[in-house]
């Protein structure tokens, strides 16, 4: 035997001797396992077949012809050094050898998860769904982990759009599954999805503690990366605002700003832009809140994400009734219901349509806001109680003020007398749309676990309908079905407003110890508002 043969015969009993003892961890980059063996002897006999090599051709001058035979028998484990050695031989990567996936998979995957993002932003979110169902199929067929948790958060994105929450929650706790082992910051996307899941549901309290226990373990273990974290005081301020913690909200709006400029996500920085502008709602500072939603508009429509940019004429919509501009008010709401219906985006359109009924009925046009109502109700399991899109707060506020709720979130403060009564629009509805718009936003209905809070504000509108016309009794069940939505929800400030219309309603109609126990009960909630349930605030990030 001359001196190279015998050398490759030595190189091949080395690898075979070290590949016995890979087993054991401690040779480096040796492949493990009987079946990660197996398929990489199958691979590489079929990239041998297929480029047309003989196995001493292939194994040469490195190996030897019965090492490779017995490699794509999966007989032996190869090292590292002879994975290198046949990749290069192939013409492969050295990782598509030991994985079967191309690099360039990775970069293909990522192009249609851009174009399922795009779809998703110009288009419906059925539409886009599909295209995040392939990537994701894909991306699990080829291992690729990153990709998939990517496809799934589109998914859940997706399903909130369309209103199916329990699925949006599905899909979000998958994508939390899947980077179990990643950085906290990697997994913020999907705890903030899931915390929007629950918001639309009614579910406040537990939505402030996903995200407060998120911003607590961002602080506590020193990972004060600014994405995650605007990320999420951007998606506390709406259920801050819902529970009356209108405090907490500022400072998260507060705290919002301050990181802003340390962010880089135009989305992100438009998305923040329309929860600080509740809180300028709340605050009266109505012209403030317009220039901060002008801003989100036109960063929107420069990445023409049409949802998002419906969601800010919602906004003005809301703002401008609060002025008392209701024809202003009412054509921005048009604007924004039709954009949505063109989306298929069902539980928004509802909400919008919630603020529309709210406005008509300010302007006198009292049956054309009954004739938006009534169909949003009616799906409900049980008549008269049927939950309104969530997310918002619709109970009347003192001295006819308003208490409804601003875009992206729910104001539950009082405007001032005279002003809008219905909800702005909240971050994200997901219910179906009344009459005159698509219709199969009414396929789902409404129900308390879909919205009780924009149910509970349609039931309120039409209390207050029916008590203006004179039919105490319809008013009362109303005023009742509004607050049984609810009291499930944690909306203190929208019950103390429900509890002052039906008490006022009860004392004109004589019936003074009823009237004095809704009283009371109101009094109740406004007196624990959410800064006294939710418990201590997060910490803060060093700023």
């Amino acid at each position: 035997m001359n001196l190279s043969r015998r050398l490759s015969y030595r190189r091949g009993k080395e690898d075979t001797v070290a590949d016995r003892s890979a087993g054991d961890g401690r040779k480096a980059g040796t492949v493990t396992g009987a079946e990660s063996t197996a398929e990489i002897g199958r691979r590489v006999l079929k990239l041998r077949t297929e480029r047309g090599f003989t196995q001493r051709m292939l194994a040469e001058p490195a190996y030897t012809a019965a090492y490779v035979s017995t490699l794509e028998a999966g007989k032996v484990r190869p090292s590292e050094a002879a994975l290198r050695h046949l990749a290069e031989r192939l013409g492969v990567s050295y990782e598509e050898l030991t994985t079967g996936r191309s690099p360039h998979d990775a970069t293909r995957l990522r192009a249609a998860l851009t174009d399922a993002r795009r779809a998703l932003a110009t288009g419906s979110a059925e539409d886009a769904a599909g295209l995040f169902a392939e990537v994701r199929d894909e991306a699990e067929r080829l291992g690729f982990a990153e990709e998939r948790a990517s496809a799934l958060l589109g998914l859940g994105d997706c399903a909130l759009e369309t209103g199916d929450l329990t699925v949006a929650r599905d899909h979000f706790e998958a994508v939390e599954r899947l980077l179990s082992g990643e950085p906290l910051p990697r997994r913020v996307p999907a705890i903030r999805g899931r915390a929007v899941a629950h918001l639309l549901a009614g579910e406040l309290r537990y939505s402030c503690y996903l995200l407060e226990s998120a911003i607590d373990e961002l602080n506590a273990s020193g990972l004060h990366d600014p994405y995650a974290l605007l990320l999420l005081y951007t998606a506390a301020i709406a259920p801050y605002m819902d529970m009356g913690a209108h405090a907490r909200a500022v400072r998260a709006a507060e705290l919002a700003l301050a990181l802003a400029p340390s962010v880089d996500d135009p989305g992100l920085i438009a998305r923040m832009h329309r929860g600080v502008a509740r809180t300028l709602i709340a605050e009266g500072r109505t012209a403030e809140a317009d220039a901060s939603l002008a801003k989100a508009q036109e960063l929107y429509e420069q990445l023409r994400i049409h949802t998002d940019l419906a969601h800010c004429h919602w906004m003005r919509g809301y703002v401008h009734a609060q002025d008392g501009n209701l024809e202003r008010a009412e054509r921005e709401l048009r604007t924004a219901r039709d954009m949505l219906a063109s989306k298929r985006a069902a539980l928004f359109t509802v909400q919008v349509e919630v603020e529309l009924a709210d406005v008509l009925r300010r302007r006198g046009r009292t049956a054309e806001a009954e004739a938006l109502l009534l169909p949003l109700l009616a799906h409900s399991p049980a008549a008269g109680t049927a939950p309104a899109p969530g997310g918002t707060d619709t109970a009347a506020a003192p001295g006819g003020t308003n208490t409804t709720h601003a875009p992206g979130g729910t104001d539950t403060t009082p405007a001032p007398s005279g002003t809008n009564t219905t909800h702005a629009p909240s971050g994200t509805n997901t219910t179906p749309a009344p009459g005159g718009t698509d219709t199969a936003a009414y396929e789902a209905g409404l129900t308390a676990d879909r919205g009780a809070v924009h149910a509970g504000g349609a039931h309120r509108l039409l209390g207050l309908i029916a008590d203006e016309r004179g039919d105490a009794e319809a008013a009362e069940e109303h005023y009742c079905a509004a607050l049984s939505l609810l009291e499930r929800t944690g909306a203190a400030g929208d019950l103390a407003d429900l509890c002052r219309l039906l008490g006022d309603l009860l004392r004109r109609e004589g019936r003074l110890e009823a009237a004095m126990d809704a009283y009371r009960t109101g009094l109740g909630h406004r007196a624990a508002p959410g800064t006294t349930t939710l418990g201590p605030a997060p910490a803060e990030p060093p700023m």
